[in-house]
């Protein structure tokens, strides 16, 4: 395994070691003072295991609180977040695309999606970010007042495969109260699971509102990718290397990278690198120029 699945493997370990959670009988989740802060990644708040709150379900959260005014603290953290490192996120730091690179890994024959259908389904996600995440929790109200949270309650499959099966087979009780919801989100958690083997990380291309939001900063963010114009000789292995279909010549920094670093490997020339700022590219730009005065 690789140093940046490790990492991935590592960080899930980290946020999800409350082990009293995985004791026999009804679970117990955490709600020490680490349940305020939400991690980077996708992690369901319901894990039995889980030391910090989902991003995705602390932005409903926010958005169906009207009356208590919009808590900009929690747009505003994960904000920062993608200004700082963009989508490094989803490539370093997110278990659910650790699962489905793995599931990807399983010798099989690939599924290539044709652009002309490929392209249109990356908004997908966008559209799901902006309606499920944002406008219904914030527009709709139930009978009781209160907004629900759609993405995580009806879509989710990080929360039914870390927080809705573990709770399931943990408490006796809840099995006997199973309905309709539970087999809908298990059947999407299939159907991604099944995906994921044919697909290099169907969840993350197609319907992560996570990625779409951090994807948002792609371009601006602290933490870039690199292109050397002056090395690059165009041979195409950087683009051929990217699983997530970009090319980086051409769009170093499109909102579709998880800055997975295997452009960078694949480059013969060292074309390639992803560092903080363009520091490190003007200074380069700066011998060369020098180097040809001389």
């Amino acid at each position: 395994m690789d140093k940046r699945k490790l990492v991935q493997a590592g960080w899930g370990i980290l946020t999800n070691a409350y082990v009293k959670g995985f004791l026999p009988g009804a679970p117990v989740l955490y709600q020490g003072p680490l349940k305020q802060f939400c991690v980077p990644g996708l992690n369901c708040y319901s894990c039995p295991g889980a030391l910090g709150s989902c991003p995705i379900g602390s932005m409903q959260a926010v958005f169906d609180a009207r009356e208590r005014g919009i808590a900009a603290y929690v747009i505003g953290y994960l904000a920062t977040i993608g200004l700082f490192v963009g989508r490094f996120i989803c490539g370093w730091l997110c278990v659910f695309g650790l699962i489905q690179e793995l599931l990807y890994k399983i010798p099989t024959p690939k599924l290539e999606i044709p652009q002309k259908i490929d392209q249109p389904l990356r908004y997908l996600k966008y559209a799901i970010l902006l309606v499920l995440v944002f406008a219904l929790p914030f527009f709709y109200r139930s009978q009781f007042g209160a907004g629900e949270p759609f993405f995580c309650k009806y879509v989710c499959p990080v929360g039914t495969l870390e927080g809705g099966i573990p709770l399931v087979l943990l408490d006796s009780t809840l099995r006997s109260v199973l309905g309709w919801l539970f087999r809908w989100k298990f059947f999407l958690l299939v159907l991604c699971i099944l995906s994921s083997i044919f697909v290099y990380r169907p969840f993350c291309k197609f319907l992560c509102p996570l990625g779409a939001f951090y994807g948002l900063f792609q371009k601006i963010s602290l933490i870039r990718m690199r292109v050397d114009k002056g090395k690059c000789v165009g041979c195409g292995h950087c683009a051929a290397a990217c699983k997530m279909k970009v090319d980086p010549c051409h769009n170093p920094n499109s909102n579709e990278c998880i800055r997975c670093r295997e452009c960078v490997k694949a480059c013969p020339v060292h074309a390639l690198s992803m560092g903080i700022g363009n520091k490190e590219m003007k200074r380069e730009q700066e011998i060369a120029e020098k180097e040809i005065i001389v």
